[in-house]
């Protein structure tokens, strides 16, 4: 904790000085997670400070809201309707430009931090990534499933701030990451208003037998389909010769 407030420390000397207000100064423990073979999932840790030009407001409290957001993909969403007694996929809607995983920190309820104006300009709450005119059906549809399985998350409560001036969070990353660039964005609040924001990146790349596997299913589908199958035949015959020697 200690070298982690003294990091921070030296970090504010070296801005620049302005007249007024707030500012963000925020880092990561890393700015890069590998996928291997034994990959279970990453936290990361995102820190930071508030560098003040000016004595600090009383009246309104600071709020940290952080995000991390994974690279956006179009996702069809199908309603199930039932059919002579069976559930069958009836209508659908394709979403496009949502998060692949998107989670939300921050040291307080959001609608306590952040008001509706404010969140619609950042586009900070979930809901914000849902297009507009997307029918509500399917839109709800959609966020209900991305928080079930764990790729979307709020957590109110997850970012500490000391003093009104050192904050930290941890964010868990899961272990089915989609490849691509995460959009990390830490916004400083007050009245319900951002008064200032840093964004950053964490790149999430495959490497080892992963990316190789990936490579080659991707530009060269004939290959890796005939590999597959000679894989799966000596697989199954390796498995029938060991039954073999542990019968006779």
């Amino acid at each position: 904790m200690t070298l982690l407030r003294a990091l921070l420390i030296t970090m504010l000397m070296l801005l620049p000085l302005r007249a007024a207000g707030e500012e963000v100064v925020a880092g990561l423990s890393q700015a890069r997670v590998d996928i291997t073979a034994d990959f279970s999932g990453a936290e990361i840790l995102i820190f930071g400070a508030v560098k003040r030009f000016a004595p600090a407001p009383t009246d309104e409290r600071l709020g940290v809201i952080i995000t991390v957001a994974g690279p956006p993909q179009t996702v069809t969403v199908r309603r199930k309707d039932q059919v002579a007694g069976i559930w069958v996929n009836a209508e659908s809607r394709s979403i496009a430009e949502v998060p692949s995983f998107y989670a939300i920190t921050s040291n307080g309820p959001l609608d306590t931090l952040l008001s509706p104006g404010a969140d619609a300009r950042y586009r900070i709450s979930v809901p914000q990534f849902i297009p507009a005119g997307t029918d509500t059906t399917f839109g709800d549809a959609l966020l209900r499933i991305r928080r079930d399985s764990g790729d979307y998350r709020v957590e109110p409560r997850g970012v500490r701030l000391d003093e009104d001036t050192l904050f930290r969070a941890a964010v868990a990353l899961p272990a089915n990451l989609t490849e691509g660039l995460y959009s990390t964005r830490i916004f400083l609040t007050r009245g319900g208003e951002v008064i200032d924001s840093h964004e950053t990146m964490i790149n999430v790349s495959m490497v080892g037998i992963e990316r190789l596997t990936f490579n080659l299913a991707m530009q060269r589908p004939v290959i890796y389909g005939i590999l597959c199958v000679v894989l799966a035949v000596v697989a199954g015959w390796g498995a029938s010769a060991v039954f073999r020697m542990i019968r006779g």
